[in-house]
């Protein structure tokens, strides 16, 4: 009855976020770096110490950052000014963050522990796993940092404790606590080539970038998703996969994905309702068209067993990034080896991955037409991949402007433009500049968009000024 009461009273001041020893006061510290699991923190010393300890080795290695970002997506070029969070990671002032806290940043400003602004260059960032990799610029002569280490998030188990630090909604140093809800989590779309350590610790925005650290005081995730549908939902990419993709950022400034064009579904796909019989490989969905595995000759419902002799499979949907990762990680322009089953028999096809490359397409504004373009990417904009392989399509519309006026519209492709054919940024670029150049004699020019699949004539008229007016 007494441990029972004891029980009751140190879950009570848990959730209060005051739990005291109890009638374990006799029992023998944990050891030093070693995390603890919720049995273990109840069987164990003042949980207000463990927590104060593991927060002092990584809280100032915490970093807040602010950066100017450039963004097009209204129809002009404006800057905006967006803030995330970041850690430390070497004494030199290696920091890591997530992808979107500095993409399109034109200026990336961070603050300190110790109340230290510094400006940081990026040395690397990787949309595909959301993580970037800083370095601040240092003072000459500048002391080592303080900095955090990795632990190992392969060692994590559902109910162990986690702190999320970071600058939640711009409010520096700021930490919580809970625990991971789940280690293996998959999320269609958002984790092409890993899975995701889920948390009910709070990760709201502002969180993003900053760790998620264990009861040793290690990192064990990078905070990147949080739920705005609901609380207790939050995200983190696993440290074993930070750690890599750092080290892919320090020697290349990128991670150097391949291709493949595989769509992969797993053996047992709950959602689609398609259950294949076995435990072995993966099965192909579908190829992307002028892909690698395409022009292979792997179809659709072949089942991939080995690649390169090495046993794959993906039993359930969040076995399949593993298997993406290590085609992603396939060296370009050179054969690679697939056992595949089909019809009840295996066979060996030969694929090539080609390079991955830009994922997202790059961007310019066009003054007076009141619009931004931006190059048509297979991953970014497939649906405008499918009409064409190159091109350039209508970003941003701008409200009020002389291309809402005529009629364009965000996703039109531009195929000509006062007669002359538009397939790069830099096509677009040279006419509008004549065009703009010349503007008090001619100020109307024809457009020929394709949308949705059919060509219009777009008559632009781009005398008005509008930032004037």
């Amino acid at each position: 009855m007494r441990r029972t009461v004891i029980l009751a009273a140190v879950g009570v001041a848990l959730a209060a976020g005051a739990l005291t020893a109890a009638s374990a006061a006799d029992k023998p510290p944990p050891k030093a770096g070693k995390a603890l699991s919720r049995e273990g923190l109840f069987a164990g010393p003042d949980f207000r110490k463990i927590v104060s300890d593991a927060k002092a080795k990584v809280f100032p290695a915490v970093v807040y950052i602010r950066c100017l970002r450039e963004s097009r997506e209204s129809g002009k070029k404006i800057t905006q000014e967006v803030s995330g969070s970041g850690v430390v990671i070497s004494a030199a002032g290696e920091v890591v963050t997530n992808w979107h806290v500095i993409h399109k940043a034109s200026k990336v400003r961070c603050l300190l522990y110790d109340g230290s602004p510094l400006t940081a260059d990026v040395v690397g960032k990787d949309k595909d796993t959301d993580l970037a990799l800083l370095q601040l610029k240092l003072p000459q002569g500048a002391k080592p940092l303080p900095y955090a280490a990795f632990g190992d998030s392969e060692k994590l188990r559902e109910g162990d404790f986690v702190m999320a630090m970071g600058a939640p909604w711009g409010l520096n140093r700021s930490v919580s606590i809970g625990i991971i809800s789940c280690t293996r989590r998959y999320l269609p779309g958002s984790s092409e080539y890993s899975r995701w350590l889920q948390t009910d610790a709070a990760i709201n925005p502002g969180n993003s970038g900053g760790p998620l650290v264990n009861t040793a005081g290690q990192i064990v995730g990078i905070n990147t998703r949080g739920s705005t549908g609901g609380s207790g939902l939050g995200f983190a990419v696993p440290s074993r996969n930070v750690q890599f993709v750092v080290s892919q950022l320090r020697k290349h400034g990128k991670v150097a994905w391949t291709w493949t064009g595989l769509q992969l579904q797993p053996l047992k796909d709950f959602n689609r309702e398609n259950y294949f019989e076995g435990t072995e490989g993966v099965i192909v969905a579908a190829t992307d068209p002028d892909s690698p595995a395409r022009e292979a000759g792997i179809k659709p419902s072949d089942r991939i067993l080995a690649v390169n002799g090495k046993a794959v499979s993906a039993l359930r949907e969040e076995d399949v990034p593993a298997v993406r990762r290590l085609l992603g990680l396939l060296a370009k322009n050179k054969p690679a080896r697939l056992t595949v089953r089909r019809g009840g028999k295996e066979t060996a096809i030969t694929i090539t991955p080609r390079e991955k490359g830009k994922v997202e397409g790059d961007e310019l504004d066009c003054p007076r037409f009141d619009f931004t373009v931006k190059a048509i990417n297979q991953f970014a904009t497939p649906q405008l991949y499918f009409h064409r392989k190159q091109g350039v399509y209508v970003f941003g519309v701008k409200q009020p402007g002389n291309a809402l006026v005529a009629g364009l519209r965000p996703k039109d492709i531009i195929l000509r433009v006062d007669g002359r054919k538009i397939a790069t940024l830099e096509d677009i670029e040279k006419v509008h500049r004549a065009l703009v150049d010349n503007v008090e004699k001619r100020h109307r020019v024809q457009l020929v968009v394709l949308r949705g699949g059919l060509m219009r004539l777009i008559a632009l008229d781009f005398l008005r000024d509008y930032e004037r007016d």
